[in-house]
C-alpha cells in the first residue's frame, strides 16, 4: 500500500502494555517532557537518547526513572525496542530513526511528521481507574477537547459509567450540600451516577435525583415504613439490607453528613453489620447559605469566630446540650440551624443572658435554591418577623453584626 493511501485509513486503537519492555525516546525537549510521565507510569524500560534535556526530564533521569544517554541518535538505537518516540529537532535524524523503526517493525511516533509515523499518541486522561484515549485523525486540539469533556463527565457524574466488575460492596454516605445541585462535590455526584439504590433525605439536592437512570431505585427516607423501628433505625436497616444484596448504595443527605445529620449513627450501624462505608463530606448550610445571601460568617474587625448551634430543642428543654448563657456572652456570629419554630425562645434566652436586643438577625429560607429569600430583623423582633413573613423550614438564622456587612441591598 502506498503512503498516501495508508494516510487515509482509520487508525486502529490499542492499549500497549509496556511494563518492563524497552522503549526508546529520541530527544528530550518539551514533547518528551509531556510524554515521559505516561511511559514511566506504564512501567516501561525507557532509554532516552539526547545530547541535552529540559530540567524536568533531567530530574526524571536523576531520579532513576529512565536511562539517559547524552548523545545524538545513531543507527542501532532501536534494537530490541517495542516502541519508539521520535522527538528531536534534527530532521535528518528523525527520518533515519523512522526508517530504522520501519525496518525493525517497531511502532514509532513522530512529533515532527504524524503522517510518517506508524503510531499516533492519543489525547489521554484518567479518572478513577478509567483511561480515556481519543484520536480524531490529525486534529489534536479536537482530540484534547473530546478527552476533557469525557474525563470531566466521569469525574462529576454527568457521564454515567457504572462499574459492573470488581465493584466494592458497601454504602457511600454523601453530603449533598445546601440544596443547589451544582454545590454537591464532584466525588458525590460521581458516586450518585454509579448507584443502584439511593436513599435520600428531604433536604438533599432533589434535582440530582431526576438525572439518575431509570434502573436506579430512589427511596425517600421519610417514607420508609418504620413499623416497630424508630425512624433512624429503619433507615439503618434499609441501608444494610440493600448493601447485603450486593447493590451500590448511596445515602444522600443534605448539607454535610456529620453536621446535625446523624451520619455517624449510620456509619456505626453499617460497621456493626460489617458493611464498608465511604463518607463523602458535603458543603454545610451553616456557611454556604449565609454566603449565598451575602452574609460572611466572619469579617475582619467584626467577627473573629462563629458558632453553629442546633435549635431543634428550646433553651429551656432539659434535653438541650447548649450553654446558652455562654453563647450570649460571645461577640462573634451565631448560626442557628433547625431553629425557625423556636426562634422566639432562643432570642429571649440570648437577650436575657446579655446579648444586645438590637443585634442584627437574618433569616435565609431555602438558601442556594431558586426559592431562596432573606428577611432581616433584630433579636428583639426576630420572632415577630418570622411569623409575619411566613418563614418555614428549611431556613438558616444568622445572629451578629456580620448581618449588616456588605453592599447595601433591599432587606
Amino acid at each position: 500500500m502506498n503512503p498516501s493511501a495508508a494516510a487515509d485509513r482509520t487508525a486502529y486503537p490499542v492499549g500497549l502494555r509496556l511494563a518492563g519492555r524497552r522503549v526508546v525516546v529520541l530527544g528530550a525537549g518539551q514533547v518528551a517532557q509531556r510524554r515521559l510521565p505516561g511511559l514511566i507510569a506504564a512501567g516501561a524500560d525507557i532509554v532516552l537518547v539526547s545530547p541535552s534535556a529540559t530540567p524536568s526530564v533531567e530530574a526524571m533521569a536523576e531520579a532513576g526513572e529512565l536511562r539517559w544517554e547524552r548523545r545524538p541518535y545513531r543507527p542501532g538505537d532501536l534494537d530490541g525496542a517495542w516502541y519508539a518516540l521520535i522527538a528531536t529537532d534534527d530532521a535528518e535524524a528523525n527520518e533515519a530513526a523512522s526508517a530504522e523503526a520501519e525496518q525493525r517493525r517497531v511502532w514509532c511516533v513522530r512529533s515532527d511528521d504524524a503522517q510518517a509515523a506508524t503510531a499516533w499518541t492519543p489525547a489521554t486522561g484518567r479518572s478513577e481507574g478509567v483511561t480515556v484515549a481519543v484520536l480524531t485523525g490529525g486534529d489534536p486540539r479536537r482530540s484534547a477537547a473530546v478527552r476533557d469533556a469525557v474525563v470531566e463527565g466521569l469525574r462529576n457524574g454527568t457521564l454515567a459509567a457504572p462499574r459492573h466488575r470488581d465493584r466494592a460492596p458497601g454504602v457511600a454516605l454523601v453530603g449533598g450540600g445546601p440544596g443547589d445541585p451544582d454545590l454537591i462535590t464532584v466525588r458525590g455526584r460521581r458516586l450518585l451516577a454509579e448507584a443502584d439504590v439511593v436513599i435520600a433525605d428531604r433536604l438533599g439536592p432533589r434535582d440530582l435525583l431526576d438525572e439518575l437512570p431509570p434502573h436506579v431505585e430512589v427511596i425517600d427516607a421519610a417514607k420508609i415504613p418504620y413499623g416497630r423501628y424508630m425512624a433512624q433505625e429503619a433507615i439503618n436497616a434499609a441501608l444494610i439490607e440493600h448493601a447485603r444484596a450486593g447493590k451500590a448504595v448511596v445515602r444522600l443527605k443534605g448539607g454535610d453528613p456529620f453536621v446535625f445529620g446523624r451520619g455517624m449513627e449510620e456509619v456505626e450501624a453499617l460497621a456493626g453489620a460489617g458493611i464498608p462505608c465511604t463518607v463523602v463530606p458535603g458543603i454545610s448550610s451553616s456557611i454556604s447559605v449565609p454566603g449565598a445571601a451575602g452574609i460572611p460568617v466572619t469579617h475582619r474587625g467584626v467577627a473573629h469566630e462563629f458558632t453553629v448551634v442546633s435549635g431543634h430543642v428550646a433553651p429551656e428543654d432539659p434535653r438541650s446540650l447548649v450553654d446558652w448563657p455562654a453563647l450570649a456572652r460571645l461577640r462573634g456570629t451565631l448560626v442557628l440551624l433547625m431553629a425557625v419554630e423556636r426562634i422566639g425562645a432562643i432570642a429571649d434566652a440570648l437577650v436575657e443572658n446579655g446579648r444586645d436586643p438590637r443585634t442584627p438577625v437574618a433569616v435565609v429560607q431555602e438558601g442556594t435554591t431558586a426559592a431562596q429569600r432573606r428577611v432581616d430583623a433584630t433579636l428583639a423582633t426576630a420572632a415577630e418577623v418570622v411569623a409575619a413573613e411566613g418563614i418555614r423550614p428549611p431556613a438558616v438564622i444568622v445572629v451578629g453584626d456580620v448581618v449588616a456587612v456588605g453592599p447595601a441591598r433591599d432587606r
